[in-house]
């Protein structure tokens, strides 16, 4: 059993296909945990082990990979590359002591690469590169990493670089052991080429280490060099406090340096005792450091959820005490007790029964079914709660629909189960509408949940874009005569309004005035007028959309003292709105949202022209106060122009930007575009 200090929690990160499925397989392999590398092309690798995963040939989950080396343990966290799964990456961060950003020696850095490097510095936590590929044609890890440098700064130092045979990468190189290993990890005689450089990185690492200690940096200008003790605490308290970066490279494909990165990861990476501790927070709603205590009462946190056929597996780290197995506990959000058993170690899809999950370890729950993604799992009587995660809000708005009429609750059901996975996409009907709307990342991101509906749930869905939620009003007063009257033996049925119409801007309802006088129209048929006007209001004579600020006045009537009625009276009320609202100036109103893009500065002149295209005013740019060389864009923006632009944007900024939409208020629509919505309206009520 390994203790909290044995214990390595690293996020991998990176851009997709960049390695770091293979980086994985590598570890298991020269660590033999498996006698064969798997491959993400034949559906083999211990990671990507979901049936969706196997078949697009990408991450979409964080799986955990536990990998034994070196009397410690590491729990690597493989998160997806791709940008629509963004949040399985803040789910991970949340139990993670540091972060190992995978980037090949041949593209060097691409989108995923800074956003790993943001991710990172966002949680205040650890980074370190992987420069891996070095067998690829034109792989040059030397160019890599004087990019890394200039980019990310002097703190970024190469703790193993490669030996080359020409172009061939033929044995790695371990910088602070002064060592140099071959590709099957046996230690090498050092080349003498290899000398020089070491000597002008250690100079480097020096400089950055001597920055971590008062003491250190006296002796580092008194030129006297530090002992090895020194400078092995040095390195760790350097990339604790990310005033040291290291990078390490190799190609997962035949092994060479992964036996040296992992050397290096046990020796320098922060333990969960000297990791970032979590964050608790009270009742009312301040927060707190919570620190890794092994002696403390059992607390786990879930960081994420994955549920199969058999049901539903709660990820776990402990943050005090130890999990056992026979324990009750009790979950901070619901108050409700759960009782454990079912405790796993996780490997990807196979997971080992144990007893025993110690403090600063990674562990699996199944069969928990309350229990979620974020919460907090207590030893009874000694209750806390840790801060649980928060997403960006996604932006992508998609109607959802069962391909079979009848199956809309299947829907329902399997986008709940679901939402436990996945926490990151909003789903809900909109009640004006009348669609069940679901909101995520991106395309990509909805495609998966149309395909986990099937695959998991055997219910048939699609997407279509989301219907826009127009409204009508007026531009003109008019006053218009509504009578109704009908003779039918007996009791007939009389009505007979005169009412003013005209726009007005208080209020979005419609707002109702009384003028009559002389009692033409009876008190208690005033009300009758006001409800059958109010009936009509829900679907203007344009296009069927609703009608908002909209004055009406009753300013004359008659009545009959036998045949008016309440009915008759809103009868006749309806009968003047139809008539008197087409000659009144009808016109559509379409919501206008505030869009705050945030991109850096290079992408500034696509994206002011792709505004321009949508009909945008933009209202200001600014620079980021967060981010150096990138713009917040602000702008004001149809919001019916928007349905595609989480795509657009990505299309335009590589990935890099992001943005937030959020309504204001509605304008009307340029006579030029309300033809076609008019026709679309019909052709949806026709339909």
């Amino acid at each position: 059993m390994y203790t909290a200090k044995d214990i390595r929690n690293l996020a991998l990160l990176g851009h997709g296909g960049d390695g770091k499925s293979a980086l994985c397989e590598s570890m298991l392999y020269v660590t033999k945990a498996i006698t064969r590398l798997g491959k993400r092309a034949d559906g083999t690798t211990v990671s990507d082990f979901d049936d969706e995963e196997k078949k697009r040939q990408y991450s979409i989950k964080t799986s955990v990979i536990p990998v034994e080396f070196g009397g410690c343990k590491l729990n690597v966290l493989d998160n997806p590359g791709y940008f629509d799964f963004a949040a399985e990456i803040v789910q991970s961060l949340r139990v993670a002591d540091a972060g190992l950003i995978c980037l090949t020696a041949k593209s060097g850095i691409a989108v995923g690469t800074e956003k790993g490097w943001k991710s990172l510095a966002d949680a205040g936590l650890p980074a370190m590169f992987y420069v891996s590929k070095l067998d690829e044609e034109h792989a040059n890890f030397f160019n890599t990493f004087d990019s890394l440098r200039d980019i990310f700064g002097a703190s970024v130092i190469p703790f193993t670089f490669p030996i080359l045979h020409g172009e061939e990468a033929v044995g790695v190189v371990d910088l602070v052991s002064k060592k140099a290993y071959d590709v099957s990890g046996k230690e090498i005689a050092l080349p003498a080429e290899a000398e020089e450089k070491i000597e002008e990185y250690m100079a480097e690492l020096n400089e950055q280490v001597a920055e971590t200690d008062e003491a250190l940096m006296e002796k580092f200008f008194m030129e006297e060099p530090f002992t090895e003790e020194e400078l092995l605490k040095g390195i760790k308290e350097g990339i604790r406090q990310r005033s040291v970066t290291p990078v390490f490279c190799g190609c997962a494909m035949n092994g060479l340096g992964t036996a040296a990165l992992l050397d290096n990861l046990v020796r320098f990476a922060p333990s969960p005792l000297e990791g970032k501790p979590a964050v608790r927070v009270d009742e009312e709603g301040k927060e707190s450091e919570f620190p890794l205590n092994p002696d403390g009462p059992a607390t786990a946190f879930v960081f994420n959820t994955v549920a199969d056929q058999y049901g539903k597996n709660s990820y776990f780290k402990v943050l005090s005490g130890n999990i056992e197995d026979t324990m009750t506990v009790v979950n901070a959000r619901t108050g409700d007790n759960e009782k454990l058993g079912n405790t796993f170690f996780p490997k990807g899809k196979d997971n080992a029964k144990t007893a025993k999950v110690c403090c600063g370890d990674i562990g699996v729950f199944t069969k928990l079914a309350s229990v979620r993604t974020g919460d907090t799992l207590c030893q009874p009587g000694k209750l806390v709660t840790i801060k649980p995660m928060t997403y960006a809000e996604p932006c992508y708005r998609m109607a959802i629909y069962a391909k079979t009429k009848g199956q809309e609750d299947k829907v329902a059901a399997g986008l709940v189960k679901l939402n436990e996975e996945d926490a990151s996409f909003t789903y809900g009907n909109d009640p004006e509408t009348k669609e069940m709307i679901i909101a995520g990342v991106c395309d990509i991101h909805l495609s998966v949940i149309i395909a986990k509906l099937l695959s998991k749930y055997k219910v048939e869905a699609e997407l279509r874009p989301a219907k826009i939620a127009y409204r009508e009003t007026i531009k003109k007063k008019v006053e218009i005569h509504g009578r109704h009257k009908k003779q039918s033996g007996g009791h007939g049925q009389f009505g007979d309004v005169y009412i003013r119409f005209e726009p007005q801007s208080e209020s979005e309802d419609m707002i109702f005035a009384d003028e009559t006088v002389g009692g033409c129209v009876p008190k208690n048929f005033i009300p009758s007028v006001e409800k059958g006007l109010r009936n009509c209001i829900g679907k203007g004579v344009l296009a069927g959309y609703p009608v908002v600020f909209l004055k009406s006045t009753l300013y004359f009537g008659s009545y009959h003292p036998v045949d008016s009625s309440d009915m008759a009276f809103q009868t006749a009320a309806g009968i003047a709105y139809k008539e008197g609202l087409p000659t009144a100036g009808p016109t559509l109103l379409e919501p206008i949202g505030e869009l705050k893009v945030f991109i850096p500065d290079a992408n500034m002149g696509d994206i002011i022209g792709d505004l321009n295209k949508r009909r945008g005013r933009v209202m200001g740019m600014n620079p980021d106060p967060d981010n150096r060389g990138w713009q917040i864009v602000e702008a004001e923006v149809p919001m019916g122009e928007m349905s595609s632009y989480a795509i657009d944007l990505r299309s335009m900024s590589q990935g890099r930007g992001s943005y937030s939409l959020k309504f204001v208020r509605y304008e009307e629509v340029p006579q030029i575009n309300q033809a076609k919505i008019i026709e679309d309206a019909k052709k949806a009520d026709e339909e």
